[in-house]
């Protein structure tokens, strides 16, 4: 029997491509009437882009976006925390990538009905529930007829229907007090070229790096940015919507002096021709993911903060894990129950370390106790702390260097690469 899909974002794609690959009928609903690129940039860790490139993407992946090169933690001010190479830099197997987010979700959702025609995502159709039976499950939708299959799997999101079936009383999204404004802009590249870099402290930050090479005749990069600013929760926000338009008064006066000799951070939010805000949010770890022959994945399953370039990484590797239980046990509730097995602890640890101690955090820990000024960063850190604790968040993430690269590949590569476009 079919298994159905709910929702048609990175994770439902990329269980549909890997669903398709290991010949499982399925079917994903998404409740959007046409699929767009939305968003802005995102980054892709190795352990993810393994992933891609064995379901034939390398080429693609390439056409749409950048391998990084290095990743760094800058003061306000723009001194050098912390740097470190990347993906094959750093001595992996497999590329970091950075990419616009609706970009990376056109070439999912192009290679999937290339490959497995075009009736396989049906949008316009939102989930509002399931039922399990004793073949199988059922999706319940708003407005159309049901759908039954072998399994289901909820992969709509933060705001999951299956999820608030799962947990009635759960609420809202959890927001801890920061707002993020996002865009895009078309400027000369900083740095190495590819380097993706977090400038700042708890409190505000900038986050930036390119999501396209530099073009050949002007020398310009689209360059992804994030400004982040820390309010008091108890003054509320506006409800989380990744489309809303921001108004730059609610933020640029407070990076106006946010010039560095190597980018200036207010031209290059006043560069972008839209920005987005957002609050930043995320839910609390469940204790589990499945009933009967349904579980959860993606944001449905571990909304994360953005904080280690995680969130559409683990997604993917969410439907690689998935689809090998189901390749090994069958379509199948005994499947579902390897998936979370395997999954579920790793994401909650990644939940609670990025809400105070992901990578990140040494940049509050330079600003407690210098506040951001100093000649050099072995005054104020010694390097070999800053070394242990970059380590540490790759552990715990699942692609630090020798776990990654000594370890199996999921499900191994298809035998066709995507054609170039």
């Amino acid at each position: 029997m079919t298994v159905l899909i709910a929702g048609a974002g990175i994770a439902g794609l990329s269980l549909g491509l890997t669903l398709h690959q290991i010949g499982v009928p399925f079917k994903i609903y998404e409740a959007a009437a046409r699929l767009a690129p939305l968003g802005v940039g995102i980054n892709l860790q190795p352990n993810a882009v393994r992933e891609l490139f064995d379901l034939g993407l390398e080429a693609r992946l390439d056409q749409i976006g950048l391998r990084t090169q290095s990743y760094g933690f800058y003061t306000k001010t723009g001194l050098p925390i912390w740097t470190e190479p990347r993906g094959t830099y750093a001595g992996y197997h497999w590329p970091q990538f950075s990419v616009h987010r609706g970009a990376l979700q056109m070439a999912l959702l192009a290679a999937l009905v290339r490959r497995a025609g075009p009736d396989c995502v049906i949008t316009g159709q939102r989930v509002r529930g399931f039922s399990n039976t004793s073949g199988g499950a059922v999706l319940h939708f708003d407005g159309a007829p049901d759908a039954r299959g072998a399994l289901a799997i909820a992969a709509d999101g933060i705001h999951s229907a299956l999820r608030a079936q799962l947990y009635p009383d759960e609420g809202a999204p959890i927001w801890g007090g920061a707002i993020l404004w996002r865009g895009t802009t078309l400027q000369k590249p900083f740095l190495d070229g590819g380097a993706m870099i977090l400038a700042g402290h708890d409190t505000q930050r900038i986050v930036a790096y390119p999501i396209s090479a530099p073009d050949p005749v002007t020398g310009l990069a689209m360059i992804n940015w994030i400004a982040e600013k820390r309010l008091d929760p108890a003054q509320g926000w506006r409800k989380e919507d990744w489309n809303r338009a921001a108004d730059l008064a609610d933020f640029l006066p407070d990076f106006q002096d946010w010039r560095f000799d190597w980018l200036d951070v207010p031209a290059l939010i006043q560069g972008a021709e839209q920005v987005f805000e957002y609050p930043m949010v995320d839910r609390d770890p469940l204790p589990r993911w499945t009933d009967g022959a349904v579980t959860l994945m993606g944001d449905a399953a571990h909304p994360t903060y953005p904080v280690g370039s995680n969130g559409a990484s683990q997604a993917i590797v969410d439907a690689r894990v998935l689809g090998a239980a189901i390749r090994a046990h069958g379509a199948v509730p005994a499947a579902l129950a390897h998936f979370e097995a395997a999954i579920r602890p790793r994401t909650q640890g990644i939940i609670l370390a990025n809400r105070g101690s992901g990578p990140d955090a040494v940049m509050q820990m330079v600003e407690d106790r210098c506040g951001g000024v100093f000649d050099h960063i072995d005054q104020v850190i010694p390097h070999s702390t800053l070394a242990q604790h970059a380590e540490k968040y790759k552990k715990l993430a699942g692609f630090d260097v020798e776990t990654l690269n000594a370890q199996p590949a999921i499900l191994g590569p298809i035998t066709q690469q995507e054609p170039s476009q």
